[in-house]
This record gives structure tokens, C-alpha cells and sequence, in this order.
């Protein structure tokens, strides 16, 4: 990750302002609503603040403006689905979220509270696109963009982000930017070539060692290779929609065990 010192004056202003939302959320006080696997809708933490976990890829509505002033981590995603991801983020008083760059993925960011300066290039020595932004600012970051956003105010900056595709995986939270540093191994796409939704190649193939294991173990067993394909393909396109590896394999056992794959019941007989 490359960091780029705050240099510029601050500027006018350049946001455009929204008319006020309509904030009444009926019968959920607590701004939040989340649809379970079963369809039905429960409040959480009907007292004001709700849990900051990730609730992708499930339906969920939030308010979002509450949800991101009540984040304090560095990053917390909120969301993950297949194509989108949303994440909280609280930038420290005079510190910046790091110059950075996404080959394939748009990004949206939205102020929630603070002020800063957001910068952008298509190149990291030469960011020729330089704006003051604050609360209610939208920054729109095209796939391939170098940028970086600063916090000039004087309390932390908060904002959420939208990535589209996902960029970190499923249940990220890094309560300090030293703890994102370490967890995409210091450099945060900052090559803009090493990085796959936040982990390297080798990060992946560490991360999903548990399968890899349990195949072995498969195999030790006796099983034909087509079930232990077919399992393990399946598990792995789990992993790419955001289960851990541990759920991912629980998840097609219990389809193979219940019958609601006959296929992988059919294979594994063969």
C-alpha cells in the first residue's frame, strides 16, 4: 500500500446536497431489518445500535447513515453477495485510507460524517483529480483508478464503500489499518496485479487447506473420484460466494446426507 501525505489546501466545497431521506421504519425502531432463510423479517438490537457483522449474502435493509457512524474499525464488511459488497469505515484524525488501486472492480464511497479530500489518477505519481468532500459527498471510483482519501477534520472520518464485485472476503473486519496491512500482506492491492478479494494466491491456497485435507482423507477412504470432484468443486464455488471453507464443506455433506442432491448421492454409490 502506498501512502501520500496530505499537501493541498483546502478547497470549496464540491458535493452536491440531497433532499432529506424519509427516516420512518415503521414498527423497526432500530433502523434495521433482516430477512432469514426463511423469508421472515426480525429486528436486531432493538435498543438503537444493531450487531456490525456481515449479513450477505442475505436480504437485508439497514439505515445506513446510523450504521456507519456507529462503526469504529478501520473496515467492517456489512454485505457481501456474489457481485456486490458493502463496508464500514472509520478513518482516524489525520490519517488516510492509503493509496490504492482496483484493476476490476468499481468502487463507491459515501460520507457519512467528517471531512477529508479524496485524489485520483490513472496513474499513483501523478493524481490529477483532487476534491474536498464531507458529509453527504459521493465519490465514484472507476475499476483501475489510483486514489486515496484523507481525513483533514477533526474527528474521524466515517463513510461506507461499495465494491462491485466484492473485494474483500466474506466477514472481513480489520479493526486498525496496520491490522488490514498485515491481512492482505501489507500492501492492499497496491500493485494492482497480486491481490484476489483481498488474500494472494498463497493466502488462498492456506486458506483453503481444510478441503484440500478433508479430500486426502476421501480418498484414503475409498471413495470414487467423480463424488470427490463433484463434492469438492461445489465446496469450492461456496468459498468463492463467501463461506468459510469449514461451512462450505458442512454445507454439501448435508445436501449429499439429506438427499437434496441426488446426484452427489448417485456418484458416491458408484
Amino acid at each position: 500500500m502506498y501512502y501520500v501525505p496530505y499537501k493541498y489546501l483546502y478547497q470549496n466545497p464540491y458535493y452536491v446536497m440531497n433532499p432529506p431521506m424519509n427516516t420512518n421504519y415503521g414498527s423497526f425502531p432500530n433502523q434495521v431489518e433482516h430477512v432469514n432463510r426463511t423469508g421472515s423479517m426480525r429486528p436486531y438490537n432493538t435498543g438503537g445500535n444493531i450487531v456490525l457483522t456481515d449479513y450477505g449474502p442475505n436480504p437485508f435493509v439497514v439505515n445506513i447513515n446510523e450504521t456507519t457512524k456507529q462503526n469504529n474499525t478501520y473496515r467492517t464488511a456489512l454485505w457481501t453477495g456474489s457481485h456486490l459488497q458493502v463496508t464500514l469505515m472509520s478513518i482516524n484524525v489525520g490519517e488516510n485510507i492509503g493509496l490504492e488501486v482496483h484493476p476490476d472492480v468499481d468502487q463507491f464511497l459515501r460520507i457519512e460524517q467528517g471531512q477529508g479530500i479524496v485524489q485520483m489518477g490513472k496513474s499513483k505519481d501523478d493524481l490529477n483529480f483532487e476534491r474536498n468532500v464531507q458529509d453527504d459527498s459521493a465519490i465514484m471510483i472507476p475499476a483501475g483508478t489510483w486514489h486515496n482519501v484523507t481525513n483533514t477534520g477533526n474527528i474521524p472520518l466515517k463513510l461506507y464503500s461499495i465494491y462491485a464485485p466484492p473485494n474483500h472476503p466474506f466477514g472481513t473486519i480489520h479493526v486498525t489499518k496496520a491490522d488490514a496491512m498485515t491481512a492482505e500482506g501489507g500492501n492492499s492491492n497496491s500493485d494492482g496485479n497480486n491481490l484476489v478479494f483481498g488474500r494472494t494466491p498463497d493466502e488462498w491456497v492456506q486458506y483453503t487447506e481444510y478441503l484440500v485435507n478433508e479430500g486426502l482423507e476421501d480418498v484414503k477412504r475409498g471413495i470414487n473420484a467423480l463424488h470427490i470432484l463433484q463434492e469438492f468443486i461445489l465446496m469450492g464455488v461456496l468459498v468463492g460466494k463467501g463461506y468459510s471453507p469449514e461451512r462450505a464443506y458442512e454445507t454439501v455433506e448435508e445436501w449429499e446426507r439429506t438427499g437434496q442432491s441426488k446426484l452427489l448421492q448417485q456418484s458416491k454409490n458408484m
